[in-house]
């Protein structure tokens, strides 16, 4: 301990050393031990007393400067800094609040968005397991490699990272992108990617450019939560396509209200929320009628590279059809916090698109589409899919044989190939908002059919989502939300295992 300067450094703190001693100046200042005006030792002499390298003194005199703390003279040496003193001045008295629920726009009254505040999750706390959650782990985020391809960028650009992005994205970026679709078969130039803020804005922006308040867009029934809530939100009519064992049943697609909507918004790989993935066939017969009808398709292939089973699924969409609006993202294979995705656009309607992408936000982080790139570029994307597959296929492994062990009778499910997530199909008539509180309370969260469906007809079905937990508590998951199904379906008697149910025939 050094008494003059009440600094001390503790080796077992996680923090770096000059951090921990910036730190520790910091809030002698905010608490008056350390006044304005005071006098901090040399960075030599502190360094003698810290048992430390004057290096280390200087990065923390360094970052001291950066936060205001104190303030250095040549000659003179390194002092406290003056703080602004402001005094606050009494607000005026307002009138009235506005009638706010006048003046919001009608399209805020959709169904589709009022159930997700209805069916938000309550359940809080470390006990309670997320089976509904579409993120990795954070024991599956690639944070090192990550915070070494983003310190390469801010040492190496010289601050030129921190401006705003062209408009259509990073250059080096979109060329990677391009590059990578390419060699799976989608024939992509760097020209044809827009960079964007994830899928999400991806969606945002085709909802922008192609819909006005009633047109018609096709989604299948049922699809993801986040699409349906986008196109309601712009005004759009949604009509729900149901699927047969190819995909989506072509005999939907025939009526005229099919025939003359704007898009038909579909995943043909590990559709979220059932998992399920179109067949060849099928994807041939849907781009005919796209072309017969002048329908366009938007292809979200969200969980593209996470084939659990090393089985890849048919060609692209996309690759067959260079007027497929393609979308894709880093958010489920990589990192969710980075909000990178892509769309894959025809020419003639690439510069609207664009135009729109720049009127929304003035472009999508340089920084992280720096960093982005620069983690392709040393490979780390490779190695991250090669652990992160093998982690998800033991999660499978373990949620499927926990479902089997305590799932009741009439509850099915099909084995996951390639996503992270489980469609679990129940009994007609089950209302899967009662599972999905019943599973609540007893400490899962699971999301219920209803948040997927496009119309006010609940789909019979809960999804399930393996990336999120350990197999562990996937097993405990299986095995708390097999009670609240009992409890739902009035089941009291737990279903026999197969050895004794063929023992008894």
């Amino acid at each position: 301990m050094d008494y003059r300067t009440g600094i001390k450094l503790d080796p077992s703190d996680e923090k770096p050393l000059f951090q921990q001693i910036a730190d520790q100046v910091a809030a002698r200042a905010r608490s008056g031990a350390y006044p304005v005006g005071f006098r901090l030792p040399p960075t030599r002499n502190l360094a003698k007393e810290l048992g430390t390298h004057r290096n280390t003194v200087v990065r923390a005199f360094e970052e001291l400067g950066a936060m205001g703390v104190i303030t250095s003279t040549v000659g003179r040496g390194t002092f406290i800094a003056s703080r602004p003193q402001t005094k606050p001045e009494a607000a005026p008295a307002l009138p009235p609040g506005l009638a706010w629920g006048r003046l919001l726009s009608r399209r805020l009254e959709s169904g589709t968005l009022a159930r997700v505040d209805r069916l938000a999750p309550s359940a809080a706390g470390a006990d309670v397991i997320q089976l509904h959650r579409m993120q990795p782990s954070a024991d599956l985020l690639p944070s090192e490699p990550f915070r070494r391809s983003m310190e390469h960028v801010l040492r190496t650009t010289k601050g030129r990272a921190l401006g705003y992005a062209p408009r259509e994205g990073l250059p080096a970026l979109r060329q990677q992108i391009a590059d990578g679709l390419s060699a799976d078969g989608v024939p992509v130039r760097a020209e044809d990617v827009l960079i964007t803020s994830g899928s999400q804005q991806a969606l945002d922006l085709l909802a922008r450019a192609f819909i006005d308040p009633g047109d018609t867009v096709i989604v299948e029934a049922p699809s993801y939560s986040g699409a349906i809530n986008v196109f309601a939100a712009s005004g759009a009519s949604l009509y729900g396509v149901p699927w047969d064992e190819q995909g989506p049943g072509m005999a939907y697609l025939d009526p005229p209200a099919a025939r003359s909507a704007k898009l038909f918004y579909l995943m043909p790989n590990c559709r979220n929320p059932t998992g399920t993935t179109v067949t060849e066939e099928r994807r041939e017969e849907i781009l005919r009628w796209s072309r017969q009808s002048g329908v366009p398709l938007v292809e979200d292939d969200y969980g593209a590279d996470l084939n659990l089973d090393g089985t890849p699924p048919p060609a692209a969409l996309r690759s067959r059809d260079p007027d497929v609006l393609y979308m894709g993202t880093f958010s489920k294979k990589l990192i969710p916090a980075l909000r990178v995705g892509y769309i894959v656009c025809p020419a003639a309607i690439r510069g609207r698109l664009i135009s729109l992408k720049h009127a929304a936000d003035l472009g999508t982080s340089l920084l992280l589409q720096a960093a982005l790139s620069e983690f392709l570029d040393r490979g780390y994307l490779r190695a991250h899919l090669h652990q992160t597959l093998a982690a998800y296929r033991a999660r499978r492994d373990a949620l499927e044989e926990a479902l089997s062990e305590h799932l009741p009778a009439g509850v099915e499910w099909s084995h996951v190939e390639r996503g992270v997530l489980l469609w679990l199909r129940l009994p007609r008539r089950t209302d899967p908002d009662a599972v999905f509180r019943a599973a609540e309370r007893r400490g899962v969260l699971v999301t219920p059919g209803s948040l997927s469906s496009p119309s006010d007809v609940s789909v019979p079905g809960i999804r399930l989502t393996f990336c999120a937990e350990p197999p562990e508590r996937l097993r405990e998951g299986a095995r708390r939300l097999g009670l609240a199904l009992r409890e739902v379906l009035g089941q009291h008697e737990p279903r026999r295992g197969i050895e004794e149910q063929l023992s008894v025939v």
